[in-house]
């Protein structure tokens, strides 16, 4: 009986490498996805135009993998539903604010406010009963807000601060929040993760493609420039393998684990936007990006004590 017991802890500590590995890969997608979207600003592709192709180019890709795997997105009402009220929080929404503000409060703040989510994500589930609570995981997730939360003051109280756009740019968490939640409570039965994907960044693409209808928004790309069309691509390929990811740790790691993606891209947004994109180090960039490491390792490691307890002691 004990060696039994011992190799399901084994097996349920196996269970979870893979989603924190997708929590590491999506989160370095996501930091390096923020910083192009400043560069983007820079050779004159509007957010909205670059947000559009790009999402348009990463659901042609990840429609292709769902076709060869056999695996096409479900049509029906209920996914239907899941498609547009995902991409308006999750995808077309938030990113639109994000890149949006880019350009107004840099790509180093951007990042670090996308580590914002866990908290609201957390509080959430637990108020749901989506989640059991767990002392280590919410020391872990407070520890990571409040280490997103020192370098989001910091940029607040800040003397070139725009008060609109950092105000603006905090909208975003709050979606991502609600994302995290609403993919998993209406998730699709039997449906698997690179079926949902495609689905909801076609919707994504046709709400912003909406969006372009309105007065000043524009879809139109640099006419005969090269640079706008390859991180157009680059863009479309990181979009892809973002939201694949996302889906995969949605399934495996729960709403909670992926929230801390947000967490992960500052880590790695951040340092990309001082050293390759040269903004100004955040004040207090040590303790903040401390903490959120801290509390990626503590969810993480709580999400494996709970999976290895037998059921009557959680």
């Amino acid at each position: 009986m004990s060696e039994f017991r011992e190799q399901g802890m084994s097996c349920d500590k196996t269970r979870w490498f893979v989603p924190f590995v997708c929590l590491l890969a999506g989160g370095a997608l996501i930091g390096v996805s923020t910083n192009l979207a400043k560069y983007a600003g820079e050779i004159d592709l509007t957010p909205l135009a670059f947000l559009f192709w790009s999402i348009t180019g990463a659901s042609i890709i990840l429609l292709v993998i769902a076709l060869l795997r056999n695996e096409l997105p479900p049509l029906n009402k209920r996914s239907f539903e899941y498609y547009l009220v995902a991409a308006l929080v999750s995808v077309a929404g938030s990113n639109l604010i994000f890149f949006s503000a880019i350009p107004q409060v840099g790509a180093g703040f951007v990042a670090l406010i996308i580590a914002l989510p866990p908290l609201l994500t957390y509080l959430g589930a637990l108020a749901l009963r989506m989640e059991r609570f767990n002392a280590l995981r919410a020391f872990g997730v407070a520890a990571a807000l409040a280490g997103a939360g020192v370098l989001a003051a910091r940029k607040f109280s800040a003397p070139d601060a725009s008060v609109f756009w950092v105000l603006l740019a905090l909208c975003g968490p709050v979606l991502l929040a609600i994302g995290n939640l609403y993919r998993t409570l209406r998730w699709p039965d039997n449906a698997s993760p690179s079926a949902l994907a495609p689905g909801m960044l076609i919707a994504a693409a046709v709400l912003l493609g909406i969006v372009s209808i309105l007065p000043n928004f524009s879809l139109a790309i640099p006419p005969k420039a090269f640079g706008p069309l390859a991180l157009i691509t680059a863009q479309a390929f990181i979009f892809a393998g973002q939201f694949l990811l996302l889906f995969l740790l949605q399934k495996t790691g729960g709403p909670v684990l992926l929230s801390l993606l947000g967490a992960v891209g500052a880590v790695v947004g951040v340092p990309v936007a001082i050293f390759l994109q040269g903004e100004t180090p955040p004040e207090g960039l040590f303790l903040g990006a401390s903490l959120i490491a801290l509390g990626v390792v503590l969810v993480t490691w709580g999400g494996v004590k709970m999976a290895t307890l037998p059921t009557e002691d959680i």
